[in-house]
């Protein structure tokens, strides 16, 4: 049987869940002292140490501040972004001056933005964040023969069981399309979190990304205010 949850925390880290109530915030700086470079903090480490999302996104600035800022964080993280965009959103907060997620946030996240709210689903929501991350990944068609090599030979190094590497290995052969992502979608609040962790990993650089990201958005049903609030969470701007 896939272990979904454990697949998640390789791709999203799970560092951050470590120091959580000793003084480290995922959002606001490090276990190790350094700085964040993302909105509200100062980040200047890579991205996620030995994640699978930091081979994902490659080496663009913007991306090694996602990974950096997931990685600290987990699930847990992105949970609290989406959930923070989610409630600037309802409130009717102007985007570019909307509050970003902090480390308060996270013990306030509401249960339907994380994968372990619902028990009976958990498992097919993680495995849907893992496939959008990996659907986004190929959206500039960055990941070439070469760079698709290395992140298998980094996932038959995991710590993970024959059926979950698998599942990994035929996600990155063959990237699900916009209708299998959204199929398996139960609301707005995940329809958020998987607009996040993609938008984690396509920043939009690319023109092939905004297209992509724009039509994940249309296929999620998600309100154009929504994704600005989402966009903003990640880039502060």
């Amino acid at each position: 049987m896939i272990n979904a949850g454990k697949i998640l925390e390789q791709f999203l880290g799970n560092t951050g869940n470590q120091n959580f109530g000793q003084g480290q915030s995922p959002l606001s700086g490090s276990a190790s002292g350094q700085g964040l470079n993302i909105p509200g903090g100062n980040f200047t480490g890579g991205a996620v140490a030995g994640g699978l999302l930091g081979l994902l996104v490659g080496s663009k600035k913007a991306r090694k501040m996602a990974g950096g800022l997931v990685g600290y964080g987990g699930a847990a993280a992105a949970g609290a972004l989406a959930f923070k965009a989610y409630q600037n959103w309802q409130q009717g907060k102007q985007v570019t001056t909307a509050p970003i997620a902090t480390q308060d946030d996270l013990a306030q996240v509401d249960p339907r933005f994380l994968p372990s709210a619902d028990k009976a689903d958990s498992g097919n929501f993680s495995l849907t964040l893992i496939t959008s991350m990996i659907a986004a990944a190929h959206a500039d068609g960055h990941i070439d023969a070469k760079e698709q090599s290395i992140i298998f030979d980094h996932v038959e190094k995991l710590s993970l069981d024959a059926e979950s590497k698998a599942f990994v290995f035929d996600a990155l052969r063959q990237p699900p399309s916009l209708e299998s992502i959204a199929s398996g979608i139960q609301g707005v609040e995940q329809a958020s979190e998987v607009y996040l962790v993609s938008r984690l990993v396509a920043d939009g650089d690319h023109p092939a990304e905004r297209v992509y990201l724009q039509a994940l958005a249309h296929r999620l049903n998600l309100p154009a205010d929504l994704v600005a609030h989402l966009d903003h969470q990640i880039t502060g701007e």
